[in-house]
Order: C-alpha cells, then structure tokens, then sequence
C-alpha cells in the first residue's frame, strides 16, 4: 500500500508490476508467457464483427477459467485518493467505460474456452472492482459481492477477508459463488427440517398445521441470524435461548412460543424475552388462537430444531430453499428430498433471457444517456452545470422507477424459487442505479428516492397448492430481507417487517370457477375415480397395480371460466406437465372435460402446460405482456401441442 498510494506513473508502465506485486502479497503464481495462453499479460483477443470483418485485440491480464482484468490508470483516482475524497463522475465514466472494455473481452475469448466467471477492472494504486457471472452462460457480469462492497480500495488490501477473496480469483473462484456455499447449508437444513416434520406427523399432527409450525420456527431462526430480533445477553439469539431454556420443560417451550410469536407479530415489549421486538405483522404469526398454532414438542424434537437453528441462516439459497422445504414437509414428497431440483443456474436460463436482459438493455441506454448530459455539465459553470447534471440524474431517476414499477409474474410459482432469482436480479440492477446516481452528485436524501425502491409487491405469482403458496410468500421475504441487511444494514429495515402484500394468490392459474360440488350419478350417488397415487402389488406378478379402494370424489365445476391473471409486464415460470393422455388420472375427469370446454381455442390432444402457453402468448400479442419464457418438455413443438 505504502508502494503504490499516489502511484502517478502511467498505465503502460505501472499495470504489470502492481499485479505481480499483488501476487506477491497473496501468495499466487504470477502471469507467465504459455504457449497454451491460459495465464499471462497481454493475451491476444480476435474481435469477430458483424459485417464478416475481425480486428485484434489484447487482454491486459487473463487467467484461463478464471478472469478477465483491465487495467487503467486514472489522473481522476490519484486525485481523489490524495485529497482522501470519494471519487468523482470522471473517474466512475472511466471504470465504467473500462467494465465494457473488459466485458467485450470476456465475449470474444474462443468457445473452446468459456467465459471467465470473474471481470476485474483496476484503476493501478487505487481501486480493483469486481464483477462475477458464474453461470458462465453468457449472462452480464454484476459487481460481487453487491454493488456496494464491489470496489476494493487499496487501503482494504490490508484486510485478511478481502485478501482472502482476491485470493479465491486466482485459486478456485467458483468457491466464492454464493449459491454453492448456501446450497450444502440449505439442504442440511431441509433434511433436518423433514426429520422434524415426520416426527411430528408420526405424533398425530396433521400435515398443515406441522408445516405452519415449522415455518414459524425457521423464519424465527433467519431472523434472529440476520439481527432482526435481538439477541439473549448471553449471545444466543432469542428463539435459541427459548428452546434452550425450556427444553427440558416442553409444555411451557410451548406456552414461551406462543407469547413470542404473538409478540413478534404485535411488536413493542415481548414479554417472552423480555426485550423490545421489531412489528413483523404479516400473515406468518397471525392465528394464536388456533389449536396447532403451536405444537408440543419432545426433548428430541427440540434438539432437532437446535441443530436447524445452528446453520447460518444468512447463506440459505432462498432459490432451492422452497422447494426443498416443500419437500420436506410434504408427506408424499419427502422421499424426493434429495433427488434433483431445479439448480438456481437453470432457473437463470429462464429469467436472465425474459426479464433481465430487457431492463439491462433500458439501463445501458439510460447510462449512456446520463453520461452525455454529465460530460455537457463539465463544459459548464453555476447554475447551469447544477441543472445539466440535474437532468442527467432524471435519465437514472426514469428508469429507476420504471424498474420499481416493473411486475413479474409466475403463474405456476411452487414456492418461488423463479420469483425470488428474478427479486435478486431486479435489486442488484437498483444497487448499480443508486451508485451511478451518487456519482451524479444525488444527496442522500434524493437517494431513497422519496420510499421507492424494488420491493416483493411486483412479483406476483399464483400456485393451486396451499402449502407451496404459503412457502412462496416465504421465501420471497427471507430473500428480500437477506439483501436489504446485507446491502444497506439494519437500520433500514422499516416496520412492519413484513407485509401481507397479497402478491401470492393461492388459486387455479387456468381454471375459475364459483365452486366446485361432487359429482353426481343418474341415482344421485357420488361419482368416483381413483386417486391417481395409491398402489398395491399384483397378487401374481408383484407388479405395483391401482389400488382400486383408494377412491376419490369426481367434481362439477358451477360457472367454470378461463382464470384471470394479474397484470405483469414478463411472465416466467415452469408450469405443470402432464400430458393428454394423462390428464383424466391425475385431474379428474370432470376437471379434464371442464377445461376443455372452457378452453376451446386449445385443442384436446393438447398436455396440460399448452393452457399456460395459450394464456401467456395471447396476452403477448395484445401487447398486455412484454416479454414471457417457460421451462417446457420438447413435445411442445410436436403436432399434437
């Protein structure tokens, strides 16, 4: 630091000394000429053009697999760092100009090749800033960590977390993707979680009541992990202290968590824990009044929560949580806890496509335009240069609101997983927003842009099953909450912490219908089918067969009509598949035969997911919807579909 603090030599030659002198201090391997060009300084780059044409280029430093670094050398940086200020518009045009430079690299290494999870763009002396796609997909490259903790002065080098990081860029850098440290925590704690819930079932409880009660419990375990309650002055948190000071007396642990929970939702004194509590409101600890709100729980159940209670709650995926929760606290799912689930990359094949890249495309022209009002600001003096940065901060403050006012909805939304990838995106687009905005000059107070910002009222979903919906709503807020701590800490977390937004309806996303009544025969006996998932071995073959005593009642449809859905501007989603020829078993053949007749314009050989697909497209071509993708068989594009 000492070396490289007011460094004003130029970028030419000054670039390559201050990363093998990095090296140096973290104990890497510097850059060296190979004949495979996997590591070195100045690593040729062929530009391929869309007129056929090429040109040539060089990357200043490139780590096969690894990264992408850009080095420049800004009068701008040396400046504000010998003043001790913060930087100025100059310098962030020049590293953002230097980000796009990097970036084009990144897109024209070879195929053979991929593109490098990490983009490092260095301003030599004063700052490093990175930013990571790890899907390696194609995607845009987003400051990493967040978009506030992205630029690494030099004074941080000192830092053993930070040095730690840069380290991992040479090292192993997909162990900084967030996601794989958080997947092995969430399904830790899912398997714990399943273990719990069968144990409770196996007690008595029915199902519903078991998945509420698990729910309450683990969103009590994320809150008090991230700081939202207040921790026991012995540094457990409050719902551990609980379970830990009444475990040997489980009927008054029982008791203790229903006056928390009341309290949690009341806010104010908490005469549980004797401490004030933050209002959390919303749907998740309303009912105390309800038998099973709370359910008794033996020593082993409690040292099994403990045990949940023990992950850190700030690294659980809010992307696979939901459906490995849903998973575990469904009796007929939980064999499946550990078969596959959609991984958050597969998820961001859909979203970054439909959603993102859009609204990247808005930001990129609302930057630029920004960018050309503030150079014109430069030329001027007064008055006149405050009212031309003024309206280059309005091209930010446009379409910052056009993001916060963007609706995304999934209308097969399980529990969330799409929806909550979909929130991350939109809210790392808002932090680069609120950075670009604070080099304009926008004071703090302009920054909270009078209460509007990306919240969970714009992702809307709906979802039939009650459970998953509930989940949904979950997962949606402990994601939410997981970024505005991390991003702009716990102050700014405002009451009620959460809200009954409404924003996940727990209905038919094809079907409406004023109600449904069972099935009648001509002598007025209920109708029947079997349940579709009950089997028995063949007594000959050993074969599983239909259980034909496992009986369900048929169902009439009084009214039936197309489902609405909520406005949107993107649909996403991964809608039910079942085929034609299936649709009868699993539905029900008064289900089957009243969404055909409702649905007329799609055809009967049609599976199940062509209904999403027919909805979607027609609202597309109305121009009601932007854009919309779902996750789909490839039978859709055989003739029956």
């Amino acid at each position: 630091m000492k070396r490289w603090k007011g460094v004003t030599a130029s970028e030419l030659s000054t670039s390559q000394s201050f990363v093998i002198q990095l090296c140096e201090l973290l104990g890497v391997e510097a850059p060296h000429p190979t004949p495979e060009q996997s590591y070195m300084f100045e690593r040729p780059i062929t530009f391929q053009h869309g007129d056929g044409s090429t040109s040539a280029g060089r990357v200043d430093c490139y780590k096969r697999g690894h990264f992408v670094w850009e080095s420049k050398k800004l009068k701008a940086g040396v400046t504000a760092q010998q003043a001790g200020a913060a930087p100025t518009k100059a310098f962030d045009d020049a590293l953002l100009k230097a980000r796009t430079q990097a970036e084009n690299y990144a897109r024209a290494l070879p195929a053979a090749e991929g593109r490098p999870p990490f983009v490092v763009v260095v301003d030599v002396g004063h700052v490093i800033e990175l930013y990571a796609e790890f899907t390696r997909s194609g995607a845009t490259y987003t400051p990493f960590p967040d978009p506030r903790s992205h630029r690494i002065r030099l004074e941080q080098l000192a830092d053993p977390a930070i040095q730690n990081r840069l380290r991992a860029l040479w090292t192993d850098p997909l162990s900084l993707d967030p996601s794989r440290v958080s997947a092995k925590v969430t399904r830790a704690v899912a398997a714990e979680l399943a273990d719990l819930a069968k144990s409770l079932e196996v007690a008595g409880h029915a199902p519903q009541p078991v998945a509420a009660f698990l729910t309450r419990c683990l969103f009590s375990m994320f809150a008090e992990d991230v700081g939202l309650l207040p921790a026991h002055p012995d540094g457990t948190g409050s719902f551990v202290h609980l379970l830990k000071s009444f475990r040997e007396q489980p009927a008054t642990l029982a008791q203790m968590l229903k006056v928390f929970w009341q309290g949690m939702d009341a806010g104010g004194f908490n005469a549980a824990i004797a401490q004030d509590v933050l209002r959390f409101n919303g749907k998740l600890f309303k009912g105390a009044g309800v038998d099973g709100y709370v359910l008794p729980l033996s020593t082993t159940q409690i040292d099994g929560l403990l045990r949940a209670a023990n992950a850190n709650w700030q690294e659980v995926e809010p992307a696979i949580f939901g459906t490995l929760l849903e998973r575990a606290l469904n009796p007929t799912e939980r064999h499946a806890l550990g078969a596959h689930y959609t991984p958050r990359a597969y998820v961001e094949r859909l979203v970054l496509p439909t959603v993102v890249e859009p609204l990247r495309a808005d930001w990129a022209n609302a930057q630029a335009a920004a960018v050309v009002l503030a150079r014109e600001a430069d030329e001027l003096d007064g008055k006149k240069r405050e009212a031309k940065l003024e309206e280059a901060r309005a091209e930010l403050r446009r379409f910052h609101h056009q993001l916060c006012t963007t609706r995304v909805l999934d209308p097969a939304c399980g529990s969330g997983n799409f929806l909550y990838v979909t929130l991350e995106h939109l809210k790392r687009l808002e932090g680069e927003v609120m950075n670009q905005l604070e080099a304009l000059g926008e004071t703090q107070d302009r920054l909270g842009l009078e209460g509007e910002t990306v919240t969970l009222q714009q992702l809307r979903g709906i979802e039939l099953n009650q459970r998953a919906a509930a989940l949904a709503e979950l997962v949606l807020w402990i994601g939410w909450l997981q970024w505005h701590v991390r991003t702009r800490g716990l102050a700014s977390v405002a009451e009620p912490v959460v809200h009954d937004y409404g924003n996940i309806e727990n209905r038919d996303a094809v079907l409406a219908y004023d109600r449904a009544e069972p099935a009648l025969d001509a002598s007025c006996k209920t109708i029947t089918r079997w349940d579709g998932v009950t089997f028995k071995k063949h007594p000959v073959t050993g074969e599983d067969v239909p259980d034909e005593a496992a009986q369900v009642a048929q169902w009439a449809y009084v009214n039936p009509r197309p489902a609405e859905w909520p406005a949107a501007e993107f649909i996403v989603g991964n809608p039910p598949f079942i085929g034609a020829g299936a649709m009868r078993a699993a539905l029900g053949d008064g289900y089957a035969q009243t969404l055909r007749a409702t649905w007329p314009e799609v055809p009967e050989s049609a599976d199940f997911v062509m209904y999403w697909w027919s909805r979607a497209a027609a609202l597309t071509a109305q121009g009601r919807v932007s854009r919309f993708g779902f996750i789909t068989t490839n039978s859709l594009r055989q003739t029956f579909n």
